[in-house]
């Protein structure tokens, strides 16, 4: 009996490559990252290039930033002879509210569920629109409650009236600067006159905002302001301060995805303990006014 040789499949030492060009999970995430931090630039940035302003604030955080009113007063005797004494005039300032800077925190989290519910993309895009329109929110909220604080005042019967006072105000409180005028205004005072008017009402940052209307250069329309009055400011009297999120000692520790000049930080990761897939967001941005008697009031007391 010829003994039969046996035929051994000797194991092949051939390493397996994933495909060129293959998407993973990892990719899908700073995807979903560098979405969210270019949505959140390009909706600032229509907001600043709206409001006109020129003066942006990198600082670090935890740093205090002054406010202050000012006042002058002007020597009575200004027709001073030959070899007098000149009398002086005096300029005065106080300080106004201080405005600390620090980072602010965002995490939310989508469940398995809703992501087998809606798929993975869906489910995290959801869920980021509404975060994202938090932190927006937030830093509007801020800047009309810094307006609010404004100290200067003046009163109208109508909203024309209210703001050609504000125009007038500005160019007042401004007036070396040739400056443009501001305004801020709730819906229900001037619903009536944009029902009336053919108007292009735009949108920026969650801001409705309506160009060179009733004699002003900017109207901004939101129910954070009080009805029946008006806020109003120049341009270069509203400042953009920002902690910046880019480089230094936080990119070593974190993986953030974060805007050409540092105002957000967004990064997005599986959590399998839980099942989730969060989205981590870090921003430390704030609107304000650097004068706050820059800031007029016009109330708007209506005669019946």
């Amino acid at each position: 009996m010829k003994n039969q040789s046996k035929k051994f499949l000797m194991p092949l030492n051939i390493q397996q490559f994933a495909e060129t060009n293959l998407t993973k999970t990892g990719d899908l995430a700073i995807v979903q990252s560098i979405d969210f931090v270019e949505r959140f630039q390009d909706n600032l940035t229509k907001l600043v290039e709206a409001l006109g302003i020129t003066r942006k604030m990198p600082v670090a955080n935890g740093m205090t930033i002054k406010t202050y009113t000012s006042q002058v007063t002007m020597a009575s005797d200004l027709a001073v002879g030959e070899g007098e004494t000149i009398p002086l005039s005096k300029v005065t300032t106080e300080p106004g509210p201080s405005i600390e800077l620090s980072f602010k925190k965002f995490r939310k989290a989508a469940s398995v569920e809703s992501i087998q519910k809606h798929g993975y993309d869906q489910a995290i895009i959801e869920t980021d629109d509404k975060l994202l329109k938090e932190i927006q929110k937030g830093i509007r909220t801020d800047l009309f409650n810094f307006l609010a604080t404004g100290t200067g005042t003046a009163t109208a019967e109508t909203l024309q009236g209210a703001f050609a006072q504000a125009w007038g105000k500005v160019q007042v409180l401004f007036e070396d600067d040739a400056a443009q005028t501001v305004t801020f205004v709730n819906p229900m005072d001037i619903a009536d006159h944009l029902a009336k008017a053919d108007l292009s009402v735009q949108t920026a940052f969650g801001l409705q905002y309506v160009q060179n209307f009733a004699g002003v250069d900017l109207v901004i329309i939101n129910s954070s302001v009080p009805k029946g009055t008006v806020y109003a400011t120049a341009p270069e009297n509203i400042v953009l301060a920002y902690v910046q999120i880019t480089g230094g000692e936080i990119n070593k520790a974190f993986d953030f995805t974060t805007d050409q000049l540092g105002y957000i930080g967004v990064t997005h990761d599986i959590q399998k303990q839980n099942l989730t897939a969060e989205t981590v967001a870090l921003s430390g941005v704030k609107l304000f006014a650097e004068r706050l008697d820059g800031v007029v009031k016009v109330s708007i007391a209506q005669t019946v």
